[in-house]
């Protein structure tokens, strides 16, 4: 005779009653919500036929007030739910909410499977609609065109630095910063190898292999070292030879059907990529904002301390400055500088007003949230 069915206790069925009970509330809430925010996109088309769906600023200040009550309902109810994981579940709920106002596209560096398509789906969630293209100037470029809402570029990373063609294109685009993500990288092998040992070369982005040049050295120190657009192309590369294996991402190895080798082979742990987000509007203020300018100083001694006293003056922080060659002028520069604040806050825009009137060159590149997630 085979074994009894094994029966719940009372106790485990009145439970999974109460979970069924909530999961029918969260349902109900969940479609109550995007309908509201369908009658929102009809209440903006009604007055106006060009508004803006997406409010990058509104978004940041749901999601900071979503990891404010959390904290709360945690102390409150003894909660299991962290305030950034919270984050993330809301995150998906308003990127669906946003699809049924209106379908949004984003390009992004690609092919499928890069870190920059990871940090579209960290900001936008989901249901956004990603385009890949080839080129961070692709990018640029397609949301001119309008072929894309938004797009999203890599613009430093906490061991290697600045991209410098972001910033190149920033001098050529009159595209906006409306948005900013930071996504922790971790580097795995990838190759359909045996071993490190059968491993004879290594294709990776550059930035890729600089990060993971020790580990390379001690690892695989007679493998050929080989450079690829991105990781996701190295990837592609790697699953159509065994002997090849690409530094990228564990989604690039599912997504292309390779095993993982070695994980987590950066040189350094805290690893974080810096992402904006690129489109053609500027927004309000959410109240905890950047703003990105590009300045050149007059070339005459002491020129950089007084075009930046301003700032100084008004007690507005800069939180970055890098430099660019103008591509004007041999030996003149061009200053790429975050500043905390939004550009109308009183005293960034009276700062502004008297740094503009002192440079030989401004642009306002955008302002912007704080990164929420």
């Amino acid at each position: 005779m085979g074994d009894k069915p094994q029966t719940d206790s009372d106790e485990l069925v009145a439970l999974r009653a109460k979970i069924d009970a909530f999961d029918q509330q969260i349902l109900r809430l969940i479609q109550q919500r995007v309908l509201v925010a369908a009658d929102i996109a009809k209440a903006k088309v009604a007055s106006d036929a060009d508004a803006s769906f997406y409010r990058p600023e509104r978004e940041a200040q749901v999601l900071r007030r979503v990891r404010e009550r959390n904290a709360v309902l945690r102390e409150e109810l003894h909660g299991l739910v962290s305030d950034d994981e919270m984050v993330r579940l809301m995150r998906e709920i308003m990127s669906t909410s946003l699809a049924a106002e209106m379908p949004m596209t984003v390009a992004y560096l690609g092919p499928e499977g890069t870190y920059t398509q990871a940090a579209v789906v960290k900001h936008f969630g989901q249901a956004v609609r990603s385009l890949d293209v080839k080129t961070i100037p692709d990018v640029f470029r397609v949301v001119e065109q309008r072929k894309a809402h938004f797009g999203v570029v890599p613009v430093e990373n906490s061991t290697e630095g600045i991209i410098t063609h972001t910033l190149d294109c920033f001098s050529s685009s009159n595209l906006k910063v409306c948005g900013e993500v930071q996504l922790p990288i971790s580097h795995q092998l990838l190759s359909n190898a045996d071993g490190l040992t059968n491993v004879q070369k290594v294709y990776a982005h550059p930035q890729a292999l600089a990060q993971c040049r020790e580990w390379l050295e001690r690892y695989l120190p007679d493998a050929e070292i080989l450079t690829a657009s991105s990781n996701a192309e190295a990837a592609i590369i790697a699953s159509k030879d065994p002997a090849v294996a690409a530094i990228a991402s564990d989604i690039a190895g599912r997504l292309y059907n390779i095993n993982i080798l070695a994980s987590g082979i950066e040189d350094e742990r805290n690893n974080t990529t810096r992402f904006l987000i690129i489109g053609t509007d500027s927004y309000a203020a959410s109240g905890e904002d950047k703003t990105t300018i590009m300045v050149s100083a007059p070339n005459k001694v002491g020129s950089l301390f007084e075009l930046l006293k301003p700032l100084y003056d008004a007690g507005v922080d800069m939180s970055r400055i890098e430099s660019r060659p103008s591509r004007q002028t041999n030996w003149e520069y061009v200053f790429f500088i975050d500043l905390i604040g939004h550009v109308d806050d009183q005293g960034v825009s009276a700062a502004l007003e008297e740094l503009k009137a002192k440079s030989a060159y401004f642009k306002l590149i955008g302002s912007y949230p704080v990164g929420v997630l």
